[in-house]
C-alpha cells in the first residue's frame, strides 16, 4: 500500500474543499479530476495522491480515469493549445510538415509538447473530424482548415504578439 501522502498549506486547503464538496464515492472521481484541472490547470499526481488517501479510493481508479479521457493533462500546459491533426487526410495534405514547422516556430523540441516559457502546447491527435478541410490545426479552439506554412506563420506571429495574421 501506498504511503499516506502528506501536504500543507493552500494547496491542502484547495483539495480539502474539493473533497468535502464531491465526497468520497467513485462516481466523483471525473468531478474531482475536473476541478483539478481547473484549479491548477492540469491533474499533479501529489493532489490524486492526497485526494485518494483521503477518500479512500485507490489511486489507480483515479489514474485510470484520468488516462482515459483527453481532458485531462499530467502536465502544466502553455497559455496557447494549438492541436494539430495527423489524420489520413491531413497526413495526405502535409501535416507531417506543418507538424515539424509548428515545433520549430514554436521552439518546441522534438518528442516535447509544451515550449520552455509556457506560452505554447503542440498536441498531435489522430483526427478531429474534419477531413474535408485537411489539412486542420485548432489554435485555442478555433479551428483553421486547409492550413499552409504561410498562413500558419501569420497565426503564430499573431500569437507572439507580432502582427494582426491578415
Amino acid at each position: 500500500m501506498p504511503e499516506k501522502t502528506l501536504l500543507k498549506g493552500p494547496e491542502r486547503d484547495i483539495l480539502n474543499e474539493i473533497v468535502d464538496r464531491y465526497g468520497g464515492e467513485k462516481g466523483a472521481v471525473i468531478p474531482i479530476l475536473q476541478e483539478l484541472e481547473k484549479n491548477f490547470g492540469f491533474v499533479p499526481e501529489w493532489a490524486v495522491n492526497y485526494i485518494a488517501d483521503r477518500v479512500n479510493i485507490p489511486r489507480s481508479h483515479f489514474f485510470g480515469v484520468a488516462t482515459f479521457y483527453a481532458q485531462f493533462h499530467f502536465k502544466p500546459r502553455g497559455r496557447n493549445i494549438i492541436t494539430a491533426c495527423s489524420g489520413t487526410a491531413c497526413h495526405v495534405k502535409g501535416s507531417d510538415r506543418l507538424i515539424a514547422n509548428l515545433h520549430r516556430e514554436l521552439g518546441i523540441p522534438e518528442g516535447e509538447d509544451t515550449s520552455a516559457d509556457m506560452n505554447f502546447t503542440l498536441e498531435k491527435v489522430n483526427c478531429v473530424g474534419a477531413c474535408s478541410i485537411a489539412p486542420v490545426v485548432i489554435i485555442n479552439k478555433e479551428v483553421h482548415g486547409k492550413m499552409t506554412s504561410d498562413k500558419l506563420a501569420r497565426e503564430i506571429k499573431v500569437l507572439k504578439g507580432g502582427g494582426n495574421g491578415k
